[in-house]
């Protein structure tokens, strides 16, 4: 009776269990495993996206990447992106959040302006930016001191990925800094208290209790910026469409550019592939890394 009794409640427990896993698989299965599978085909045929036929061409658009210099000129771009908004977005969000830390009120007031930005649409972002970059910082060089303002922010080759990069810094550094807010303010005062009883400066606290204790925050928050840097499109599509030349092309725009303005919906899906590819080593890498740092109190 007893094992008959343990098989009757395993099965229960089983069946309960798909009843409430089944939705969700469901539904990631249709709005994300299926989508994937269907890119992976589609990078396998030379098709414009249009025509109901498809023509089934193997690996030829992977091995055509090879040849492709564009490719590899906003592979390079994308990189650099990535790696100038990933560093400067939690650098200033981390110096941000512990200037923040406290219950003043003028503290809420300003988390909630470094905030406002984030709650825009990038593409509005974009077009607000493209604005002030093309006629507010000509009106403002006549001034004394600010003639260094006169410069083709989006024209020139030389910084126009740093005004992007400027720009994606500017609207996504608020929402960062409110995590990185949430973890210091979880971080038991006892213990920053005990270092003080046994000595330890400031800069000794912030060093070895503070940080070590942030570390599930830095990891959370470079998971989300190496993703969004690597799939960003709307702020660059907005702001240059890529110009000047390739200069601001990064990756998801070059696909953009190769599955709808050229018609080669076929390779730009392989590209697509290589994109995701190239994220998912990556962001693996990163938490990977900084999970065997994470202190467990």
């Amino acid at each position: 009776m007893i094992k008959k009794s343990n098989f009757i409640r395993t099965g229960v427990t089983s069946r309960s269990f798909w009843a409430f896993v089944s939705p969700v698989l469901i539904v990631y299965c249709l709005v994300f495993l299926y989508p994937f599978v269907s890119t992976f085909i589609y990078s396998l045929t030379r098709w414009n996206g249009l025509d109901i036929q498809k023509e089934f061409v193997g690996l030829t658009n992977f091995r055509k990447l090879l040849d492709d210099q564009r490719f590899f000129n906003a592979l390079a771009v994308t990189f650099r992106f990535a790696f100038l908004n990933v560093i400067l977005i939690n650098g200033i969000s981390f110096f941000l959040a512990i200037m923040l830390n406290s219950k003043a009120r003028i503290t809420a007031v300003l988390r909630g302006m470094f905030f406002l930005p984030h709650v825009i649409s990038m593409v509005i972002v974009g077009f607000i930016w493209q604005f002030i970059f093309m006629n507010i910082t000509h009106e403002l060089s006549s001034y004394p001191m600010l003639g260094f303002l006169d410069q083709g922010w989006l024209g020139n080759p030389n910084i126009a990925l740093y005004s992007v990069v400027m720009v994606s810094v500017w609207r996504t550094t608020g929402y960062i800094m409110l995590i990185y807010l949430a973890g210091l303010q979880t971080i038991d005062k006892n213990l920053i208290d005990a270092a003080q009883v046994d000595g330890a400066n400031e800069w000794k606290q912030f060093l070895f209790v503070i940080l070590p204790l942030m570390i599930p925050s830095f990891n959370a928050c470079l998971f989300m910026t190496i993703v969004m840097s690597f799939r960003t499109f709307d702020l660059i599509f907005a702001l240059t469409r890529g110009g000047p030349g390739y200069a601001t092309e990064v990756l998801s725009l070059n696909i953009y550019n190769e599955a709808f303005g050229r018609e080669m919906y076929g390779y730009g899906t392989a590209k697509a592939i290589v994109l995701t590819v190239i994220i998912l080593i990556i962001t693996y890498l990163q938490v990977k890394v900084l999970k065997r740092k994470e202190v467990v109190l």
